[in-house]
């Protein structure tokens, strides 16, 4: 595998990096609509972590996506598709259907405050009372795999051998190092939790993650004889770590990027968010949103203005090897005869990590003792790559904020659909949809009823996003009414969307924590607060999401609470406090050894007699 890479790297650098940024941001053409007879499919569901809405070739990037680029000419790109605005309540949502304060990760447990840890809804993982696409689909004779990072539980019932899966390999935290598996990407749990069909995984030393996950993949779709079982369709659920935390890349692929990025994260996005309306994934003449922990690009030092344009590489190198691997996938069944009869869905489960742990002291000093920040090295096993929140917004493009807010460059993620009969190939849509609609679309696919009341014999939730392929067929242009709302809250960062508008509120630093009301289709990067031109809807919205809130048990956050700081809090917490109590017996023990040592030879000198 080394050696393809070495070759697809002398190519593309033949090529230059200019001809593979057009070539990834061109016109995705029309075709004429997939009218393979309907069957049951396969379905591949491709979760990238923490690509920003333009970060795709077919949605204006500049970085070579090729093989998801051929994926939407293939299908429909959703240019109005929400996510939650961090990893595991998105992750959630999509295996169930079920809204994540319904279905237990109404926080994950990097960000959650104390005071909600454990209330009805606020798990931090899965509960008991929703049933997973992956247990429908295995229930209703389909092969079920997972690869990659899970992030929503890694207790026995949570582990995928427990949630519909027959063969799994799965990285269960919120993230960890691409090069190295026993390597943690912060102090956020005491090891790095890898599980293969629900027992520990002896993971191997040459590795790095986009490739290892599709090689695993590529392992269970053969069989055990190496050779595809054709007779039952198979769902694939893989999740990659790439672009999480820590950004590293192959150098065959960091390196086609030298050079690209040294204008500036403003001039990216300006040439993103021509390129997305020249696409049609944007209305033209976008608005420029905003986001205030950004900085001018022009107040930065020359030197750490190519040290930040040196981390932009390699972010670009990492979304491309994972777009290269993808390509191996699809290869695979266009080699075996199933690519015709494959769905794929591919989506990012939020906007792009904006955050930067060596920002605070305790972050710093803790990678400082684990990774290098040599500039020579980035991408290297051993060394940490950050985009920040400049190169944040040129990912998001026009959207402001990026993830763990719920500004639209913190939820509004790119979606692509391929492989399903009737559509007309290359189209956009771009009607309001959400995450939650992905579990009932891949169950109506495969000729299941959307909900079910029980599981087991047990009660469980319905089911609460609507069906795609009614979109998808091109049979409506909604999902959701221009009177309906639908609601959405993460962290304390609020939304509520109601045909083209949105209401929202997002907490300090991104926000200012009062609510706003944006036309989404005229101003999808929030730009014109329209609360005092429409008072009577600004009203009305806000009655909506106190009902959602209600309706869905959302807790309101503590005063003060930082998602970004929480994530620190709660480092120190669940590593350093579990440790503690781990050795309080032994102290415990300590301590009374040496109080009943004192006693004894206290009483033992009032029992001498004088002189």
């Amino acid at each position: 595998m080394r050696r393809v890479w070495l070759a697809y790297g002398l190519v593309a650098g033949l090529l230059g990096t200019a001809s593979l940024g057009a070539s990834a941001a061109a016109a995705v053409p029309q075709g004429t609509p997939n009218t393979t007879p309907p069957t049951r499919p396969n379905i591949v569901v491709l979760v990238a972590d923490d690509w920003g809405f333009t970060d795709v070739g077919a949605f204006g990037g500049e970085m070579a996506t090729p093989n998801i680029d051929a994926l939407a000419r293939r299908g429909v790109r959703f240019s109005n598709f929400h996510a939650s605005a961090s990893c595991s309540p998105t992750r959630a949502m999509l295996l169930t259907g079920v809204d994540n304060h319904r279905n237990g990760v109404g926080n994950m447990r990097e960000t959650i405050p104390r005071e909600h840890l454990g209330r009805p809804g606020y798990l931090t993982v899965l509960d008991r009372n929703v049933v997973t696409v992956a247990s429908r689909l295995q229930a209703a004779g389909y092969r079920t795999y997972a690869t990659g990072k899970w992030h929503v539980g890694h207790e026995s019932y949570n582990l995928p051998s427990a949630r519909g899966f027959d063969r799994s390999l799965i990285q269960a935290d919120s993230g960890s190092d691409n090069w190295d598996t026993g390597q943690r990407y912060l102090a956020l749990t005491d090891q790095v939790n890898w599980y293969e069909d629900g027992r520990p995984a002896k993971m191997p030393e040459d590795y790095y993650s986009s490739e290892f996950f599709i090689d695993r993949m590529l392992g269970y779709l053969r069989g055990p004889a190496g050779k595809p079982q054709a007779q039952q369709p198979f769902f694939a659920y893989i999740g990659f770590q790439a672009n999480h935390l820590p950004v590293q890349a192959p150098a065959a692929f960091r390196d086609h990027y030298r050079g690209r990025y040294g204008a500036g994260w403003e001039a990216v996005r300006a040439e993103r968010t021509k390129r997305a309306a020249a696409l049609g994934v944007l209305p033209a003449d976008v608005p420029m949103g905003q986001t205030p922990t950004a900085p001018a690009w022009g107040s930065l030092s020359s030197a750490d203005q190519q040290f930040a344009a040196r981390n932009m590489e390699v972010y670009a190198g990492m979304a491309e090897a994972m777009d290269f691997h993808v390509g191996r996938l699809v290869d695979y069944l266009r080699s075996t005869g199933q690519l015709d009869n494959t769905v794929f869905v591919f989506l990012s489960d939020n906007g792009p990590e904006g955050s930067d742990p060596y920002a605070t002291l305790s972050g710093r000093l803790w990678l400082q003792m684990n990774y290098s920040r040599d500039a020579a090295r980035l991408g290297e096993k051993g060394t940490y790559g950050v985009i920040g929140p400049g190169w944040a917004t040129a990912a998001a493009g026009p959207l402001a904020g990026y993830k763990f807010y719920s500004n639209e460059g913190g939820i509004r993620v790119p979606l692509v659909i391929a492989g399903v009969p009737g559509v007309a190939a290359g189209s956009v849509q771009p009607a309001f949809t959400r995450v939650m609609d992905v579990t009932p679309t891949l169950l109506e696919l495969a000729q299941l009823p959307v909900s079910v009341n029980q599981w087991h014999g047990q009660p469980v939730e319905p089911v609460a996003g609507r069906s795609l392929l009614p979109l998808l067929q091109g049979k409506a242009q909604q999902v959701y009414g221009d009177d309906e709302p639908v609601g959405f809250e993460l962290s304390g960062s609020s939304a509520l969307y109601k045909g083209r508008y949105k209401l929202g509120k997002v907490l300090p630093p991104m926000g200012d924590g009062r609510w706003h009301l944006y036309d989404l289709v005229a101003d999808p990067g929030e730009t014109r607060d329209l609360a005092d031109a429409m008072p009577e809807a600004f009203a009305a919205m806000q009655a909506d999401y106190a009902a959602y809130a209600q309706a869905n048990g959302v807790l309101p956050m503590p005063a003060g609470y930082d998602a970004i700081r929480q994530v620190l809090i709660n480092s120190l917490l669940n590593v350093y406090w579990p440790a503690t109590k781990r050795a309080l017996p032994a102290a415990l023990a300590v301590v009374l050894l040496v109080l009943g040592a004192w006693w004894f030879v206290r009483r033992r000198r009032r029992a001498l007699p004088a002189g």
